[in-house]
């Protein structure tokens, strides 16, 4: 079987989606987390596992035949930080890897998710590492 497959004509992209294109592909890594969280909070659009963005399901009308499913992938959203903030900061930072401004937006936004699409295990330690600096979390 030697069929040939049909070479695909070249694409032409207008001048926007270049432009937007190059723009995205020159952003720092706070500016592509910012840019994630302003599509999710906006536009509920959050990336996939393998940073695809996909858009998030419309409110109703959905199959609820899977939500007998097991959850397996958690959320951690720092909900409060007590009276330990100064604490909570060095947490987040730590689990973050955001620098010292970004992990204080963070802990001064809550609610906030910290990290998504962690396994059980990781998520329920990275909330008891927020609980022991004084702070709140759950999973989602």
């Amino acid at each position: 079987m030697s069929a040939e497959a049909p070479e695909a004509p070249a694409k032409e992209f207008d001048d926007n989606t270049k432009s937007l294109g190059d723009q995205l592909v020159g952003l720092t890594l706070l500016q592509a987390k910012a840019l994630a969280d302003y599509l999710k909070d906006v536009h509920g659009i959050e990336a996939a596992g393998g940073g695809v963005m996909m858009a998030a399901p419309a409110a109703g009308g959905g199959d609820e035949g899977g939500a007998a499913e097991e959850q397996s992938s958690f959320d951690v959203i720092l909900t409060g930080f007590g009276d330990s903030k100064i604490n909570v900061i060095k947490a987040v930072r730590s689990i973050t890897g955001l620098g010292l401004k970004e992990a204080k937006e963070t802990v001064e936004g809550a609610p906030k998710p910290i990290k998504e699409g962690l396994e059980k295990d990781e998520a329920e330690k990275l909330v008891k590492d927020i609980e022991a600096a004084g702070g709140t979390a759950e999973l989602k």
